[in-house]
Order: structure tokens, then C-alpha cells, then sequence
């Protein structure tokens, strides 16, 4: 038994590598660096950012738009239930979440000169979380004070999500719908920050759904989007690891060819008027089960970036 435990180990460990790894600069890309966590006062819920949260199934669909997945949407809709189970489907993300949100918390404060260190850092600002699942990001960027609306195509997940929010006068406040990024917009609506994690490779058209975020945008404004590299070690790590040999989500749940290299990340969002500021990626420890932010963007990145003034 130990000798297999070590040899998981060993293959975790090249799927994995704890070292930090540059990676070549690319023309559009205008930082990418090793970035230090900050920390979180223990007020801040550590609890996870989302997965899919572009779901759906056979209740609550919103109008279909050019970026929406129907296949994708069912896909995540057999799951709806298990967003605030940190033991089930979205496990990898309660994992992941305290990491991204240390990169949305550090990024944000500098962009809008807010001090970091304080416990309700965004108060004032207007963020959207656009394919918000069940709330797991919506949660903690409520209770570090921001206005906070959360939406996602999925009926169910909506449902759950204002729920579980109700549950903490802290969060109560958010304001969840079922919609998408494309009525937003129709609507004309307007968010100081855009906020869309583990959303963009389950889109039909990343282009279009990056073109939509902008607008949502207000000129000087923030968007961070979170997505996984389209690298044979992502193969490795997001696909046969993740889903068929540690089962940490459930298979099909990615498809390597919907992922996007920060290169091709950063080229759609500069032609959606957002210049990518920063760039870091996620790294997994498999010894202590924890991420860390690094410049080594192989595998899952998160990219940070200002709308263009008009």
C-alpha cells in the first residue's frame, strides 16, 4: 500500500512540479510575472470560486446567445446540486478558490488604490460575477464589501446560489439572475469589475463572450478572467489526471481543444478593448494538497486586465 501511495506520489509530482517556470513573452502579453500571495484576513470566507458556471438543464434557461453551449450547459446541470459540497464534483475548486481569490483581491486593490489589507476592500465597487454557479466566488467578494451581482444561465444553480447566500446577512445582499453576459449587456449594464472563472472553455464562441465582458465594463475598469492552457501538460493534469485517474471531477468535464494559450487569451481580449496588465498561473503542491499563484502558467492562468478608455 505504501509503495503505491509513493508511486502516485511520483506521477503527481511530474504532473505537477512544485518548481516555478518561466515561460517565453509573448508580443501581447505585457506582464507575466512570479506574484506574491496576499494575505487574507480571517474574516474573508475562503470558500471555493466556481468550475462550470455555465450550466443548464430543463428548467429556468435564459435566451440562448451566440457564446452559450448547449451541451455544456447540460452537461454541468446534472451537478447543480453540488456546488456547496466540498467533498463532491466541485472539490478542486473549494481547493483553488482562497489562491484566485488572493490574485482578484491583490489585483483589484491596486487598480482601484484600495488597501488590501483591510477587511472589506472592495466596498464601493460594483463586480459581476458572470457564470457564478452556485455563488462560491459571489460569496467572499460580498463579504469583502463589494456590490456583488451574480449570474449564470442555469435556473438551478441560481436557486441554489440565493439560498445558500440568504443564509448570511453578509451576503444576503446579492443580487442573483439567471441570464447571461450578452442580456447584460442588452440591458446596458455597467460593473467597476468583471469577474468570469473557469467559464470561458465551456463558451461557444470565446471571442464573442470576451467582446460581451468588455461591455460590461465600465472605461478604466477591471476584468479578470481564469481559464486552463492549452499545453500537453494540461492534457495530462485537467484531463487523465483530474478525470480518470484521481477522479477529482467528473469525466467529460473538459475538453482539451476549448482551451485557450494565454497568448490566444490575451490577443481576443485586447480585440474586445481590455489590455491584459497581468498574467500568473496556479500551481498544485500534491504533497500538501494546496495551490500557490506562480509565473508558471502550463496548466490553469488567470489574467488580469483594464477596459480601454472611450
Amino acid at each position: 500500500m505504501a509503495a503505491k501511495s509513493l508511486k502516485l506520489c511520483r506521477v503527481l509530482s511530474c504532473i505537477f512540479p512544485l518548481s516555478r517556470f518561466s515561460i517565453s513573452r509573448s508580443s501581447y502579453i505585457l506582464q507575466i510575472r512570479s506574484y506574491a500571495d496576499v494575505p487574507q484576513p480571517s474574516s474573508v470566507d475562503p470558500s471555493p470560486a466556481k468550475i462550470n458556471g455555465r450550466n443548464d438543464g430543463n428548467a429556468g434557461r435564459t435566451s440562448v446567445s451566440s457564446s452559450l453551449n448547449e451541451v455544456e450547459l447540460a452537461k454541468f446541470s446534472a451537478i447543480a446540486e453540488t456546488w456547496w459540497d466540498s467533498e463532491g464534483p466541485f472539490k478542486p475548486l473549494h481547493a483553488l478558490n482562497p489562491t484566485r481569490l488572493s490574485f482578484i483581491r491583490s489585483t483589484l486593490c491596486r487598480h482601484f488604490r484600495k488597501d488590501p489589507y483591510c477587511a472589506r476592500p472592495f466596498e464601493g465597487l460594483k463586480i459581476v460575477d458572470v457564470g457564478c454557479g452556485g455563488g462560491i466566488l459571489s460569496e467572499p467578494l460580498a463579504r469583502m464589501g463589494a456590490s456583488v451581482t451574480g449570474i449564470d444561465a442555469v435556473d438551478k444553480n441560481i436557486k441554489i446560489a440565493q439560498l445558500h447566500a440568504e443564509l448570511d446577512p453578509m451576503t444576503s445582499s446579492i443580487e442573483y439572475c439567471c441570464t447571461t453576459a450578452e442580456k447584460l449587456v442588452e440591458e446596458q449594464k455597467k460593473f467597476d469589475a468583471v469577474i468570469s472563472l473557469e467559464v470561458i472553455e465551456h463558451v461557444a464562441d470565446p471571442a464573442e463572450f470576451c467582446k460581451s465582458l468588455a461591455a460590461l465594463t465600465v472605461p478604466d475598469g477591471a476584468t479578470v478572467i481564469s481559464t486552463v492552457n492549452r499545453s500537453m501538460r494540461s492534457y495530462a493534469a485537467s484531463i487523465i489526471a483530474a478525470e480518470y485517474l484521481l477522479h477529482w471531477v467528473p469525466k467529460g468535464t473538459h475538453q482539451w481543444s476549448s482551451f485557450l494559450t494565454p497568448e490566444e487569451l490575451v490577443l481576443i481580449l485586447e480585440r474586445a478593448s481590455i489590455s491584459v496588465q497581468e498574467i500568473a498561473g496556479f500551481v498544485y503542491n500534491p504533497l500538501t494538497g494546496k495551490w500557490a499563484v506562480s509565473d508558471d502558467v502550463s496548466v490553469n492562468f488567470i489574467a488580469y486586465g483594464s477596459k480601454n478608455s472611450q
